[in-house]
């Protein structure tokens, strides 16, 4: 099997963002006791820890997945934006109080601007990384055929 160049740049490309998403959660875990809603801040903290080491497996498993490139590219783009788009959304929710749509750690209300963000973000990387991870199971199930 004769992996791309396109596949190989965006295996690297996917553990890059993961440190530096991973580094970003880190940070923010710092600056939880100034947020306006600390749990949300947590949460915002481990989401981009988790997101982090979500890219970096993904970069390491990317070679193995058997699509199109233009699956690949919708695939990479669907995850970079999920992935950074959850950090985004929990910590805009933490850092301005806001969280409708986040009961459990939220519970609070923001003004209609930042909840209207913030729940863009969350149904749209909702659907990005739904149809990532689809796509990820279909690449690694071809792989598994194709040997």
């Amino acid at each position: 099997m004769v992996i791309s160049f396109q596949k190989k740049l965006q295996s690297k490309r996917l553990l890059f963002l993961g440190v530096f998403l991973f580094f970003l959660g880190l940070l923010v875990g710092l600056l939880i006791p100034v947020m306006a809603n600390p749990r949300m801040g947590l949460s915002s903290h481990l989401e981009g820890v988790l997101n982090g080491l979500f890219l970096l497996a993904l970069g390491l498993i990317w070679e193995r997945l058997e699509l199109s490139q233009k699956w690949l590219n919708a695939t990479f783009w669907l995850t970079v934006y999920g992935s950074f788009a959850n950090f985004l959304a929990v910590l805009i929710a933490a850092a301005t109080g806001a969280g409708k749509m986040m009961p459990l750690a939220g519970g609070q209300e923001g003004s209609g601007v930042v909840e209207a963000l913030v729940s863009f973000l969350l149904i749209s990387l909702s659907l990005a990384m739904l149809t990532a991870c689809f796509l990820v199971l279909i690449g690694l199930y071809n792989h598994l055929k194709s040997k």
